[in-house]
């Protein structure tokens, strides 16, 4: 019995692209079509993951940072800055955890302006079997060998490192 051929729609949009515009940039549109793609499937998996534990892949890594924070505490600026979201995705971020009982807000102790987030101890043990649950599906990442996502994660960081430094500039 054979199998029947898997469908790749990243491979048809290429086809079609080649078809209507030439060579010209397929090969830009297929990288970042397929890049956009992998994004959508791991978020759905890492989201069906965490929403027993009543997260978001956004939520989980606002937690983590809390988490890894030295004192538990950040300011909201400071989870903005790292999680590279507007100001408004914070305070809904953190609006969701803190009605979980997660975290929990506070004025900061020496800038008026800021309002610090810090971690419950509800949010560490969520933290804690929430991170089980992501490492028992390998963060979504199947069917990727480890020497695979040593190479994708060591493709991506010259982008990721060249968009970082663009903003310093």
């Amino acid at each position: 019995m054979s199998e029947t051929p898997r469908f790749d729609p990243i491979e048809e949009a290429g086809r079609q692209w080649r078809r209507h515009w030439g060579p010209t940039h397929v090969g830009e549109m297929m990288a970042v079509t397929s890049v956009m793609r992998v994004q959508q499937i791991l978020l759905a998996r890492l989201n069906e993951v965490l929403e027993p534990f009543g997260l978001t892949f956004a939520r989980y890594e606002a937690l983590m940072l809390l988490y890894y924070s030295r004192s538990g505490a950040l300011p909201l600026g400071r989870i903005g800055g790292r999680l590279q979201v507007h100001p408004t995705s914070v305070t809904n971020l953190i609006d969701g955890l803190e009605r979980a009982g997660q975290v929990v807000r506070s004025p900061h102790p020496t800038d008026r302006r800021a309002t610090l987030a810090s971690i419950t101890e509800l949010g560490r043990q969520t933290a804690l079997e929430a991170t089980d649950s992501l490492h028992a599906i390998r963060f979504g990442t199947e069917p990727l060998s480890k020497t695979d996502l040593r190479a994708l994660s060591d493709l991506l960081s010259e982008f990721r490192l060249s968009a970082d430094q663009s903003k310093k500039l």
